[in-house]
C-alpha cells in the first residue's frame, strides 16, 4: 500500500488546533477512548486496543506489544498532527480494513485530544486532575497476584470448572493488571486438543478477523467480518471438511457483529444484520451468495450517539419471529463519569426507561432491546433488561425459546474480580450494572448511589472465570450428520473465551462446554478445545465466533489469525475404517 498523501489535510488542519486545550483532550479520552485504551502510565484504561502512550510521532503499528490489523501495519502512516487529524477523522476511510472504526467527527474534540496525545509521553503530562490509578500496560506481575501456576497450564478437554460466589474475594483484595497478549502466528509445535473422538482441523484462513458467523438452510456459512465491514459467505466442500469457495456477500457496512437469517425455518427471506449503531436487512433467497438489493434499514439508530464504548451488537428473535432483541454494550467500564441522580430522581428515570436503566451517554447502553416486527420492520425499541455491562452474545436456546446474554463483566477490582456470565434475560430483568454485582454485591466505586436497588438484581445462571471475556454462546441442537457430536451433548451450550488482558494469571483463549441438565445449567463449565496459548504473553488464536455446521460439525472464528477451525466427531462405524 503506498503513503497515503496528506497534502490537503495539511491545509484543512485549521486554526483551531492551535488553540486546542490538552486538558480537555484528556478529558475527551477518557469519556470517549479509555475503554481500549490507555494513554498515560497507570490511567487503568482498556487494552483492547494498544496504548496510545508516544503515539504522537511515532510510526503507525509500531508498538511491538500489540497485534496490528495488517491493514494499518501495511498503512505507513506517521502520526504527527495532520495525519492524526486526518485518521481520527475517518479511520476506515483513511485505512480501510483498519480495527479502528471509531471516528471523532469533531474538529475541536480532534484539536484537543492530538494535543493531549502530543504532551503525553513517558509519563510527562501535567494536567489539573489526576488519572485513575492503575498499572502501565504489560508491567511485571504485581507482588499481591496470586500465586500458583496459571490457569491456561493447567487447561485440558474435560478439566471441570465451578466458580464458587463464597469464595471470590472482595474488591481490591489485589492490585489489577493490564497484560494484553501479543499474538503470534501458530508455533509449529503448537496443537489444538479437544475430547477424545474428536478432531480439528482449518476450515479456511482466507478471511479478514472473522467473528460472528450463522448458517443458511443450505449449508451457506455466512460469516462478519467486523473490521472490513463485510459480510462473506463460505460454501463447504462435499465432506464438510473445508470452505470450497469464499463470496462477498456484502461491504460497506460498519462494524457488522449479529447476523441472523428471518424468518425461522427453511425458507428465510431476508438476511438481519446489525451493525455499530444501526440494524439492516438484505434480501435473501437460499442459495445467495451476494446481496442483490441494497439494504433496507430496519432501525436507524441503536443510541442517541456513537458515545464510543463496547462496539459488538448481536441481534436474536423470538420463536414466534414476532420479537427482536439486540444487544447493547456500555460505553465505559462502570459508568465513571455519568451524573449522579438522588434515588427520587432515579425512579423518575426508571419509569420511562426500566429498572437499573442508566442516563447520560449510557442512556440505551448496557441493555438488551426490544423491537415489536410487523412484516419484519421494528416500532420503536424499548429497553427489555438492563444492567448487563456488555452482552456479547445474544443467544436464543431452541429447546425452550429463552433469549441469553454471555456477558463480559467490568474490570479494575482484582485479578479475581467480576466473573464474567451467561444469564437467560427475563423481561423487565436488572443484571447490576453498574452498581452492583452477582446479586447485592456492591461496586464500591459507586457505594451508596443507589440503596434501593439492593436486593433487586437477578442472579446469572452460570459464572466464568473472571476477565476470560466470552463472546459467542451456542446451544448444541444437532440430531444428524457425518460429524454430529454424540447424544450427550445435545442441549449442551458452548461458549468462546476471547481471553483475558485485565488479568496476570492468564486465562481463557479457549472453547467451553457448559453443561445443561432439563435446559438449565448445572453450574459447571468443561474445557473442550484448548491449546491457543504459548505462554504467558503470547497467543496464536482469540476464539469469537460459534456456528453449527450442516454436517454437525463446530466451527469456531478466531480473529487472531484469522482462522476458522472445525471440530468434528468419528462415530465408530467412521473411526473402524
Amino acid at each position: 500500500m503506498k503513503r497515503i498523501s496528506l497534502t490537503l489535510v495539511l491545509t484543512a488542519y485549521s486554526a483551531a488546533a492551535f488553540a486546542a486545550d490538552s486538558n480537555m483532550g484528556k478529558r475527551f479520552f477518557f469519556q470517549q477512548c479509555s475503554l481500549c485504551h490507555s494513554a498515560e502510565v497507570g490511567d487503568n484504561g482498556g487494552a483492547q486496543g494498544p496504548s496510545l502512550n508516544g503515539v504522537y510521532g511515532r510510526a503507525a503499528a509500531s508498538d511491538s506489544s500489540f497485534s496490528y490489523s495488517r491493514a494499518l501495519k501495511e498503512s505507513r502512516l506517521v502520526f504527527d498532527s495532520a495525519t492524526l487529524d486526518h485518521f481520527l477523522s475517518s479511520p476506515t476511510t483513511v485505512v480501510p480494513g483498519t480495527a479502528m472504526v471509531i471516528a471523532v467527527p469533531s474538529a475541536e474534540d480532534r484539536g484537543n485530544l492530538i494535543a493531549y496525545f502530543k504532551e503525553v509521553k513517558d509519563g510527562s503530562f501535567k494536567a489539573a486532575t489526576e488519572s485513575p490509578r492503575g498499572p502501565a500496560p504489560n508491567q511485571p506481575l504485581p507482588s499481591d497476584a496470586p500465586k500458583g501456576s496459571p490457569d491456561w497450564k493447567l487447561d485440558r478437554p474435560g478439566r471441570q470448572h465451578r466458580i464458587d460466589i463464597a469464595k471470590l474475594p472482595p474488591p481490591f483484595a489485589t492490585s489489577s493488571s493490564r497484560y494484553m497478549p501479543k499474538i503470534v502466528p501458530k508455533p509449529k509445535t503448537a496443537a489444538l486438543l479437544v475430547p477424545s473422538g474428536f478432531k480439528v482441523n482449518v476450515f479456511t484462513s482466507d478471511l479478514v478477523a472473522p467473528r460472528t458467523m450463522t448458517v443458511a438452510p443450505n449449508g451457506d456459512i455466512f460469516v462478519a467480518e467486523t473490521n472490513s465491514g463485510r459480510i462473506k459467505v463460505m460454501r463447504p466442500t462435499a465432506d464438510g471438511a473445508r470452505a470450497l469457495s469464499i463470496d462477498e456477500y456484502a461491504k460497506g457496512l460498519v462494524g457488522p457483529f449479529g447476523i441472523q437469517f428471518y424468518p425461522g425455518g427453511p425458507n428465510p427471506h431476508w438476511l438481519y444484520v446489525a451493525e455499530l449503531n444501526r440494524v439492516v436487512r438484505y434480501a435473501y433467497k437460499v442459495g445467495d451468495s451476494r446481496a442483490t438489493e441494497i439494504p433496507e434499514i430496519v432501525v436507524p439508530q441503536l443510541y442517541p450517539s456513537d458515545s464510543g464504548g463496547h462496539r459488538t451488537r448481536d441481534i436474536a428473535f423470538s420463536p414466534q419471529g414476532d420479537l427482536m432483541y439486540i444487544s447493547v454494550g456500555s460505553a465505559t467500564n462502570v459508568a465513571e463519569d455519568m451524573s449522579k441522580k438522588t434515588v427520587i430522581e432515579a425512579k423518575a428515570w426508571e419509569r420511562e426507561h426500566g429498572t437499573g436503566a442508566a442516563w447520560d451517554r449510557e442512556t440505551n447502553r448496557a441493555v438488551v432491546m426490544v423491537y415489536q416486527l410487523r412484516n419484519g420492520m421494528a416500532s420503536d425499541g424499548k429497553i427489555f433488561a438492563a444492567g448487563i455491562r456488555n452482552c456479547a452474545g445474544l443467544t436464543s436456546q431452541p429447546d425452550t425459546g429463552d433469549i441469553w446474554c454471555t456477558t463480559n463483566e467490568r474490570d479494575a477490582l482484582g485479578e479475581g474480580l467480576v466473573p464474567d456470565y451467561s444469564a437467560r434475560v427475563i423481561k423487565g430483568g436488572f443484571y447490576g450494572w453498574p452498581w452492583y454485582y452477582l446479586g447485592d454485591h456492591e461496586d464500591p466505586r459507586l457505594k451508596n448511589e443507589r440503596p434501593d436497588l439492593a436486593g433487586r438484581v437477578l442472579m446469572p445462571d452460570i459464572l466464568y472465570e473472571p476477565h476470560s471475556a466470552p463472546l459467542n454462546m451456542l446451544f448444541y441442537s444437532a440430531k444428524k450428520g457425518t460429524s454430529a457430536f454424540p447424544k450427550e451433548y445435545d442441549g449442551d451450550a458452548f461458549v468462546a473465551f476471547h481471553g483475558s488482558w485485565n488479568r496476570a494469571q492468564r486465562t481463557g483463549q479457549k472453547v467451553v462446554r457448559v453443561r445443561m441438565k432439563d435446559g438449565r445449567p448445572t453450574g459447571e463449565y468443561d474445557d473442550f478445545l484448548v491449546g491457543f496459548i504459548v505462554d504467558a504473553d503470547s497467543v496464536w488464536g482469540r476464539p469469537v465466533g460459534l456456528a453449527v455446521a450442516g454436517d454437525g460439525s463446530l466451527l469456531v472464528s478466531e480473529d487472531g489469525n484469522n482462522v476458522i477451525y472445525r471440530v468434528s466427531y468419528a462415530h465408530e462405524s467412521a473411526r473402524s475404517h
